[in-house]
């Protein structure tokens, strides 16, 4: 399966993957404070473990930061 993740193209040797299952391959330790879009759409993070992306899907990963 082939990705855009953040404006880089990944494969991964996967038929299919939840939201979640990509999290855990990509950054399996910094999973609080990030938010998740899949073709410019908000996934929110109760729906991770069921929203499965599919090929070529651009996803893009936003992770919290503090300061001003």
């Amino acid at each position: 399966m082939e990705l855009k993740i953040n404006q880089q193209t990944k494969k991964f040797n996967a038929e299919s993957l939840s939201v979640q299952s990509l999290l855990d391959l990509e950054i399996p330790h910094k999973q609080n404070g990030i938010a998740v879009a899949v073709n410019n759409t908000v996934v929110p993070k109760t729906k991770w473990n069921e929203f499965f992306v599919r090929e070529t899907d651009d996803i893009l990963i936003i992770s919290a930061t503090q300061g001003g």
